[in-house]
């Protein structure tokens, strides 16, 4: 008889997915990730030890972490928002819900049995979320205009992280710091108002410093040409607008108070 595993159960259903969307786009995949959401619980793999709490001595004050690493996921004074959007592999303005997500933070530290995959190590975090924050959440399709992403073909100039991390700011520039590509997202789209959706391929810790001029008008026009020209530049990176597919997460229900440990 033969015996799957909850991650390779998971694989069969991707695999149409992945074929659909080269064949139709985003809606039938779109379709697949909501199937995956409501397997069975026996299909669904989970965490070997999980530890979530409120984090009440910084209160979302200061810096925040969120780490996927050696089978492990790990989040210090992470605001909600952060990590569910983490969880489903979106930026934070996809997701929508309480007014509050934002402005509460927690700790979460977790590990999985083996060596699991970041893929296999996000389907435990939204199983966490719906275990400790009782949360109900639908993802939805939604057409808008938006950034794609991709690296410039002589190549990405993003350096690792560590290397030149000492950067001041200047009265000339408005400076960004990020070190994964999903903040460099959620940073260009705060500017230009649209959501960015990666298609670099570019994965890990990187060092990401870009400084653009503002449109001294405050004009959105005139700052989204200006932040276009500084990624291309500095980063190595092109933005591409264009109208597509957006995947939303919508959150029916989830609590501030996770159950106990």
């Amino acid at each position: 008889m033969l015996i799957l595993r909850g991650s390779q159960i998971a694989r069969l259903w991707l695999m149409p997915a992945i074929a659909c969307r080269a064949r139709f786009g985003a809606v039938c995949a779109l379709i697949a990730l909501n199937v995956l959401a409501q397997m069975p619980a026996r299909c669904q793999q989970r965490f070997e030890v999980a530890s979530v709490r409120v984090n009440r001595a910084k209160r979302c004050m200061g810096p925040w972490d969120f780490s996927v690493a050696n089978g492990a996921v790990n989040a210090v004074n992470a605001p909600l928002l952060r990590i569910v959007s983490r969880a489903y592999g979106l930026t934070d303005d996809r997701v929508s819900g309480p007014a509050w997500l934002d402005s509460e933070c927690y700790d979460i530290h977790s590990k999985a049995a083996g060596n699991a995959t970041r893929l296999e190590l996000m389907g435990m975090l939204r199983e966490l979320l719906k275990e400790r924050f009782h949360m109900a959440a639908r993802l939805e399709s939604d057409e808008r205009p938006v950034f794609v992403l991709s690296v410039e073909k002589g190549g990405s100039k993003l350096r690792p992280y560590g290397e030149g991390s000492e950067v001041a700011a200047s009265q000339q520039g408005i400076l960004f710091m990020a070190r994964h590509m999903p903040d460099l997202c959620e940073r260009i789209g705060k500017v230009t108002g649209r959501p960015v959706i990666d298609r670099t391929g570019l994965e890990g810790d990187f060092m990401i410093v870009l400084r653009y001029v503002a449109s001294p008008s405050g004009d959105p026009a005139g700052s989204e040409t200006d932040i276009v020209a500084a990624v291309r530049e500095q980063l190595g990176l092109q933005l591409h607008s264009q109208r597509g597919l957006v995947d939303v997460l919508k959150v029916d229900r989830i609590e501030k108070v996770p159950t106990p440990n």
